[in-house]
This record gives structure tokens, C-alpha cells and sequence, in this order.
């Protein structure tokens, strides 16, 4: 039941942040230096194939292993971490609860009545937490709460817990990827008014996962079965290589802003690898246009006014102004370093700064 679970929304944590991607192992330790903070180690390992299968982990032992290896290469000494499970194991809902319930009544209503009505599944196969957020009136003048209820099945954050046990670890924040992010980015969120949302895109290995922000809040979640794994096989096989889940062949590219249907060089046809890519590229910007234009439908007098992009393809060159002129969005990368007032001896490169924003915002938790 509820008590079992390591909470999503924690607070406690040892400063070290550990993010699992069916592709690599992300470990960061950071300490607190006033305002801002120190990063005092980084690390990554890659994982191979047949640890993760359709995004879930289904082999602990191998996994484990390689998160030992990885703090020990680092020196990292810990037995506390931070982790999340990915935004698409998750289902995150806004429920306005009465104002007069004590803390006991509003716990027993959100966890025992409220949460079914929104769950694909039976009750005792999830895991579920909840945070009180903002007072509101409803369209009768009724005194209300919002509450943002997060629920994963319980297989997901077994698997996750058993992993970390299994490494000689404890997780003592569990949480979902997008709040890591939001947390991240929340001095940038806070620009933005109660009318304004910004569309949180993070292009993960196998799969984007798409959450639309007003007022810090996940007001809608969408993943799509895109990411570079995708991109990299596209590219690979127009050129007639292998495939490969090294992502150094992508980080390479420049995805064009102009018309790409109209670009050649010296009347030569344009690289067939290129055509590929932006083939996907084009099927994943439909995808956000789609996911935008569902949201605004039933968001009255609601602008959207950022796009924000995270992840290993977050950082793709160029891909923030291809974004912008595709979609009509003012679109721009995470820099956790720059959000973050992160000092760090370490160098990371621009196209590599996005995929950290989740780790990062891991390990601030109390660092």
C-alpha cells in the first residue's frame, strides 16, 4: 500500500542524483555553495542491450553491477541516491478537493476514492503519492485545493527499488523525471504568468515525452515513441551502416531550418541520411503539434509561450530553430548549469548540457 512506497515527492536526500535511461547510467553529486551549487562528481556508464526491454528494466542483477561500478570508478561514496522512473510510467492528475478536509479526510478521499476514478488498474497493483498545491474557487464559489496525484504501477517502482537494492543502495527519493526537470528549470518558470504555459520536451532514447507547465505544474503528459535511438536507426540505414546505439553519429548532424524539401547544394540531391532524419524529425514535430493543439482546445484563454528542450536530443545543433520555425514557438535549450548556478570543474559541451537537466535536478534535493 501507500506506506511501502519511497515517496515522489520526498525531501530528504544525500545530494547525489542517479537517472536510469534504457541507454545510460547518469550520476551526479552535488553540494549546496549559498545560491547556487557545487558539482563535485559526474559519471555515466552505457547500458547494453537486454537490461531494458519496451522501456522496463528486466535484468536487475546486470543493472546493478553497472551502477556499483559506477560510483566506485568515481568515487563516489554513498548508500542514499535520488532516481526517478520515466514520465510514461506515470499518470499525473489534478484533482480540486474541498477546502475544509483535514489533513486525514483529504488523505483517505484523494488515496482511497479519487484516485480510482482516474487509475487504467486495479488499485493494489499502483503505487501512489500526492502534494496539496494552491486554494481556488471553483465556478460556484466553492473554497477548493488543488492536488496533483502521481501514480505508477507497482512492477515499475519494484523493479527501480529492488535495482538499487541489489547495487547496496537506498533510494531515498523517488520520483518522475519531469518534476526532476521542473525543478531544473523552475527560476525559468517562474517568468511565465498564470495564463502562460511552456511545453517541457524531453527527447529521451527510445521515446519524448511532452508535459505541458502552467505555474510549475504538469498540466498535460504525453510520450511518444520517438527519440534518438529512432533518429540514429533512420540515418544509419539511408547510409547503409549498421545500427548502432552510440549517439556520436547524431550529435554530429545539423538538423536545417530552412524547407529541407527544397535544399540541394550544386544541383546534387540532397544526403540520404539527412532525408531520413528529418523524415523523423517531421513525424515528431507533428506529434507536438498534435499533443499542443489537444491541450489548447480545452484551455480557455491559455498562451503558450516557450518551448523547452531536455534530453540526449535535446541538444541536437540547430534543433531549437527548427522547432521555432516549424511550430510558430519561441524555442530554446536547457542549460542546467546556467539555470542552476552549477559551478563545475568539468567540461560539458552545449549539445551535451540538456541530457543533464534530469541527474542535476536529482541532486539538488537537499544538496
Amino acid at each position: 500500500m501507500f506506506s511501502r512506497f519511497t515517496s515522489l515527492f520526498g525531501r530528504k536526500s544525500s545530494g547525489v542524483g542517479l537517472e536510469i535511461t534504457p541507454e545510460r547510467v547518469n550520476v551526479a553529486q552535488l553540494t549546496s555553495q549559498g545560491q547556487s551549487y557545487k558539482l563535485r562528481k559526474f559519471g555515466h556508464a552505457s547500458i547494453p542491450e537486454g537490461i531494458f526491454e519496451e522501456g522496463k528494466i528486466v535484468d536487475s542483477p546486470a543493472l546493478a553491477e553497472i551502477i556499483q561500478e559506477l560510483l566506485s570508478e568515481n568515487g563516489i561514496n554513498t548508500k542514499q541516491v535520488a532516481t526517478a522512473v520515466p514520465m510514461r510510467e506515470a499518470i499525473i492528475r489534478m484533482l480540486p478537493v474541498p477546502a475544509e478536509l483535514d489533513e486525514n479526510e483529504l488523505r483517505d478521499m484523494v488515496l482511497n476514492h479519487e484516485a480510482a476514478l482516474y487509475l487504467p488498474y486495479p488499485r493494489e497493483e499502483v503505487d501512489l503519492d500526492y502534494q496539496k498545491l494552491g486554494l481556488f474557487e471553483d465556478e460556484d464559489g466553492i473554497e477548493k485545493v488543488q492536488v496533483l496525484l502521481v501514480a505508477t504501477r507497482r512492477e515499475v517502482t519494484d523493479s527501480y527499488l529492488d535495482t538499487f537494492q541489489q547495487a547496496g543502495l537506498q533510494v531515498d527519493v523517488l520520483e518522475i523525471n519531469s518534476f526532476a526537470l521542473i525543478r531544473t528549470i523552475r527560476e525559468q518558470l517562474r517568468q511565465f504568468g498564470s495564463r502562460e504555459a511552456a511545453v517541457l520536451v524531453d527527447i529521451e532514447f527510445d521515446s519524448t515525452e511532452i508535459a505541458i507547465i502552467v505555474d510549475g505544474v504538469p498540466q498535460f503528459s504525453r510520450t511518444v515513441p520517438i527519440g534518438t535511438y529512432q533518429m540514429q536507426n533512420a540515418l544509419s540505414r539511408a547510409m547503409n551502416l549498421p545500427p548502432s546505439r552510440n549517439p556520436e553519429i547524431l550529435q554530429g548532424m545539423t538538423i536545417p531550418v530552412t524547407q529541407f524539401d527544397t535544399m540541394s547544394t550544386q544541383g546534387t540531391a540532397v544526403n540520404p541520411g539527412m532525408n531520413a532524419l528529418m523524415r523523423v524529425m517531421g513525424e515528431l514535430t507533428d506529434e507536438l503539434r498534435r499533443s499542443i493543439n489537444f491541450y489548447l482546445n480545452q484551455s480557455e484563454e491559455l498562451e503558450l509561450v516557450q518551448l523547452l528542450l531536455a534530453g540526449p536530443g535535446g541538444g541536437l545543433i540547430q534543433l531549437d530553430e527548427y522547432f521555432t520555425q516549424r511550430l510558430s514557438i519561441p524555442t530554446v535549450k536547457i542549460d542546467p548549469f546556467e539555470a542552476l548556478a552549477i559551478d563545475t570543474d568539468q567540461n560539458f559541451s552545449d549539445i551535451e548540457r540538456p541530457s543533464l537537466a534530469t541527474v542535476l535536478g536529482l541532486g539538488i534535493r537537499e544538496a
